[in-house]
């Protein structure tokens, strides 16, 4: 109802392209691939599989927050995996078939980039795996939340 009431998806939709070409200027072709064209990228071979500073993971595309540093442990499967997103609502899940699997993708609600998958051999209580793709993520570190407009979220840190 915000949404709906605040005019964002009547300015998105106006003015916001209807193909993705534009992306291709701003994205590196990983991200690009992973993102749009709903790729993977190889395991151990990413920004953050192993990568544990504090801080959030935003949507390559769209900025919107994902996941916190506070939710990532490792899995060893060589992607970023996190227990929960920051929100529930920051992504949509959906039944994969591709591959001769059944899968749930992860996209993010905004921006609708292919993040990866979830799975649920996580670690307890809920036992999610959320795998994601670091190509689909940016990192704001803890410190540089405030300046770079995440500074509302840095209550997750604060948290035990």
């Amino acid at each position: 109802m915000y949404r709906k009431g605040s005019g964002r998806d009547a300015f998105i939709k106006e003015n916001w392209p209807k193909d993705n070409a534009h992306l291709r200027k701003t994205l590196t072709e990983s991200q690009f691939h992973v993102t749009q064209e709903n790729g993977t990228e190889p395991p151990f071979d990413n920004a953050y599989w192993d990568h544990f500073e504090e801080g959030i993971y935003v949507d390559v595309v769209s900025g919107e927050p994902l996941f916190s540093s506070r939710d990532k442990y490792d899995s060893g499967c060589g992607w970023p995996s996190f227990t929960k997103p920051i929100m529930s609502a920051s992504v949509n899940e959906k039944m994969d078939l591709s591959h001769r699997m059944t899968r749930t993708e992860v996209r993010s609600r905004d921006a609708d980039s292919h993040l990866g998958h979830v799975f649920p051999d996580g670690p307890s209580p809920k036992g999610t795996r959320y795998c994601i793709n670091s190509s689909a993520l940016r990192f704001i570190p803890r410190n540089e939340m405030e300046k770079a407009g995440y500074g509302d979220l840095l209550i997750l840190f604060k948290m035990k």
